[in-house]
């Protein structure tokens, strides 16, 4: 009788091999988490993705072979370093995935381990339906959606970020219902610790005005001409606008602001990510996504989590997707229709003049979206795919 891999309960042994990307935070935090609770986790992957911040911005046929180029070097390497580990339960496949699973497929189902793909980010969804870089019928959309297709069905344990997103999925890629779980993606508890005591309000600056923040990469999702007009809505108020980021969106947010300029915006091209932190303490308000898009519907972006914990107020999207994390009522959080400028506006003006307490459910809040709560969800996930 073989004899039990160590472990959590009912998951036992996990490798972490592939490509997977460690340079955004949805790794790190899956990968602490389930070692925070108890469970041995098997580091076996490279790093493939170096350098290159948004996947969908990879152009031009020099890029594609330098890419090329570095995965056939590296996948060999990986599977024969693979194939030396002591016994597992579970192979996870960290985001990006899709091009993982068709190299290790049949070497975890020879060493007898089942394979748990967090999909994440659909290329898809991302490169054809939300950012439209190609259109549905052009070859690169069938190679993208084929791809993806197949690999989600050699998984046994698929999940995305959210519930919503995982039903959304499901139909777009005509999987059973309920067969994709949903693990969020949370934050890092250090980087993201709970600010100072928030002392909200324009009569606590010098320069007598409201600040407000939104960071991260210009695309559509994120809904930044939103933003943009309802700074404009609010050009004569005492608010002080700033962005930060770069990305698909950014020529035409320029040209919107060339057309139209606005004193009161500040536009930082980027802050590295351990001042994000100091970013989010010196803001009164913090914006989360206002996309109109189904995808924006679905997801809960990296920054809603880093603002929640950092303890300070949110204005961002109402959807099926936030709602399963804050109620709307809560005190500090404002949930607005997608892509309205007027309800935003309003909504800082509201708190403008009367400034958000705190609300007492954060602390509960805070404590569902850290590392161990995670790695606690993506468990779950785990035992009730356990054969």
């Amino acid at each position: 009788m073989s004899q039990p891999t160590p472990g959590a309960p009912g998951v036992g042994r996990i490798v972490l091999w592939g490509t997977c990307d460690v340079g955004k935070p949805r790794v790190r935090i899956l990968l602490r988490g389930l070692r925070e609770c108890g469970v041995e986790v098997i580091e076996c992957r490279a790093d493939l993705w170096s350098g290159i911040e948004d996947k969908s911005q990879v152009r031009g046929a020099g890029a594609w072979l330098r890419l090329a180029l570095r995965a056939a070097w590296t996948y060999p390497m990986l599977v024969a370093r693979y194939l030396r580990l002591p016994r597992h339960d579970w192979v996870l496949l960290g985001y990006p995935c899709i091009p993982d699973i068709f190299v290790i497929c049949l070497f975890a189902r020879l060493r007898g381990a089942r394979i748990a793909l967090d999909w994440f980010l659909s290329a898809y969804d991302t490169v054809v339906m939300d950012r439209a870089l190609v259109g549905p019928r052009h070859p690169l959309a069938w190679m993208i959606r084929s791809a993806e297709w197949l690999g989600v069905r050699l998984a046994d344990a698929p999940f995305m970020d959210t519930r919503a997103h995982a039903r959304r999925m499901e139909r777009m890629f005509g999987l059973a219902a309920g067969s994709c779980g949903h693990v969020w993606v949370g934050v890092e508890e250090d980087a993201f610790a709970t600010v100072a005591p928030f002392k909200p309000g324009a009569d606590e600056r010098e320069d007598g005005r409201l600040h407000v923040l939104f960071y991260g990469q210009f695309i559509p999702l994120h809904g930044i001409a939103t933003i943009i007009e309802a700074a404009r809505i609010l050009r004569g108020a005492p608010v002080a606008w700033t962005l930060v980021g770069k990305g698909q969106e950014a020529p035409r947010i320029r040209v919107m602001l060339d057309a139209d300029p606005l004193p009161t915006l500040r536009w930082v091209d980027w802050i590295d990510y351990a001042d994000l932190r100091q970013e989010i303490a010196a803001a009164d308000i913090c914006l989360g996504i206002f996309g109109a898009s189904d995808k924006a519907a679905s997801v809960i972006p990296n920054k809603v989590f880093q603002v929640l914990a950092a303890g300070r107020p949110l204005i961002t999207r109402d959807s099926p997707a936030i709602r399963e994390l804050v109620e709307q009522d809560m005190l500090d959080i404002a949930l607005v229709p997608p892509g309205d400028a007027r309800a935003l506006a309003n909504a800082v003006m509201r708190w403008q003049r009367q400034p958000p307490m705190p609300d007492p459910r954060r602390d509960k809040l805070r404590a569902g979206i850290l590392p161990h709560a995670i790695g606690a969800q993506l468990l779950d996930v785990l035992q009730g795919h356990r054969a």
